[in-house]
């Protein structure tokens, strides 16, 4: 990577206001981007802005606010960034949650699902034409080896019948896998590519919401995980490196592409969950 060479390019970054997005957002300000940070609180945000512009001296730095378990936000949001930006060169993905018990959102959906997986659909298909008019241009989507804890309960989604918060979370990283191949396979030949990364076991604030015991374990653990800035080294890779401009519907850990589960990779599995998650948002299929 060399600094300048997303000079020019919008990249909008979901989940910006600490740990992996905002290393992320760090990683593309460098680069000379025009950043879009979406955050939830305005405060953090502005925090995590300075931040970058203090470490970069990018000051073509953005800030837009949105709450990603909510539906009509997420349409808000599509809608401000499609009235602002009259091209858009890179979508990461990365907002997500992690819930020790079972919440619904607004729109009554699972939140671990409506946040880690709907969000991601959502959002990008409201600006799928945009990335494709500014073709080339690139979805990135933060998923997880987690993905390898679950199994794919048709039924059982959501945490209807059953809850494990391992399970559901290792569930929704396995719907941003199956959703990357769908996409990847729907845009073929139009400029636009999607892939989706592993960003390592990195001690961020995810799950801190959970209580002083999450909080604890955190600690605990943060001497054996990757900072926030390594976990954002292969995010920043497949947004930005000309290595990969031809690459799409891949999975990457460590900047190499890596195999997911036979169940993350099943085409019936990403159609189906592509139909699924189009009803869920009253989206056409």
């Amino acid at each position: 990577m060399s600094a300048g060479s997303l000079q020019g390019r919008v990249c909008i970054v979901t989940g910006a206001s600490s740990g992996i997005g905002l290393e992320t957002a760090r990683g593309l300000a460098a680069q000379g981007a025009t950043l879009v940070a979406v955050c939830r609180n305005r405060e953090r945000g502005e925090a995590a802005l300075a931040s970058v512009r203090e470490s970069t001296g990018n000051e073509d730095l953005h800030l837009a606010l949105a709450d990603l378990s909510a539906q009509a936000s997420t349409r808000q949001l599509a809608k401000e960034l499609l009235a602002r930006w009259e091209r858009i060169h890179v979508l990461v993905n990365n907002a997500g949650v992690f819930e020790a018990r079972r919440r619904l959102t607004a729109d009554g959906i699972e939140r671990v699902f409506a946040v880690n997986h709907l969000s991601y659909y959502l959002l990008t298909r409201l600006l799928l034409d945009r990335l494709k008019e500014s073709a080339p241009s690139r979805v990135v989507n933060v998923a997880s080896d987690a993905h390898r804890f679950a199994r794919l309960d048709w039924e059982n989604l959501q945490g209807e019948k059953s809850w494990s918060f391992m399970r559901q979370y290792g569930l929704s990283k396995l719907c941003n896998i199956l959703f990357t191949q769908e996409l990847a396979k729907r845009v073929a030949g139009s400029g636009v590519t999607a892939n989706a990364l592993h960003p390592g076991a990195v001690g961020t604030r995810l799950g801190q919401n959970n209580g002083a015991w999450a909080k604890a374990l955190t600690l605990l653990l943060r001497p054996f995980l990757l900072t926030p800035a390594q976990g954002a080294d292969t995010s920043i890779y497949l947004a930005s490196s000309a290595d990969v401009g031809g690459v799409s519907g891949a999975y990457f850990v460590k900047r190499r592409r890596a195999e997911p589960t036979p169940e993350a990779t099943d085409p019936r599995n990403a159609a189906q969950l592509w139909e699924l998650s189009a009803r869920l948002t009253g989206l056409p299929s």
